[in-house]
């Protein structure tokens, strides 16, 4: 019998992945260096970053409206461009912190309500004296 608060260990394909995934990340800064030393190899490299890049922000964009992750897909895809150009990088930092911003006020006004909600709930469960 195993105790339900006791942490499980990754499994094996948790661990296979992680291994990978560093792996692939070493092997990532390397290959960007040797990206960055050829110049066309280099226009190319921005060129695509610059095309996925654009199109996930357009795709967050259009979704905005609707319901759904769409400013966290633009956000995304600012954090893309950002990786190969700095003024991406400036704009994604700048709309993370107004979007950390507006959630931190977001829980504050969902704690107040249900702040409100608790006190006017004993309230009412408490006997009044008349």
């Amino acid at each position: 019998m195993t105790d339900a608060s006791a942490p499980e260990s990754p499994s094996r394909a948790a661990r296979a992945g992680a291994a990978l995934g560093r792996a692939a990340g070493s092997a990532f800064v390397g290959g960007r260096a040797a990206i960055r030393r050829n110049p066309t190899a280099n226009r190319v490299y921005r060129t695509g970053v610059g095309v996925v890049g654009g199109t996930t922000v357009a795709l967050g964009v259009a979704l905005i409206p609707l319901p759904g992750p769409g400013s966290l897909i633009a956000l995304g895809g600012l954090g893309i461009l950002g990786t190969e150009f700095e003024g991406a990088q400036k704009v994604n930092e700048k709309a993370t912190r107004v979007v950390k911003k507006a959630a931190a006020k977001a829980k504050d006004v969902v704690a107040r309500r249900r702040a409100a909600a608790t006190d006017a709930q004993a309230a009412a469960e408490s006997p009044t004296t008349s």
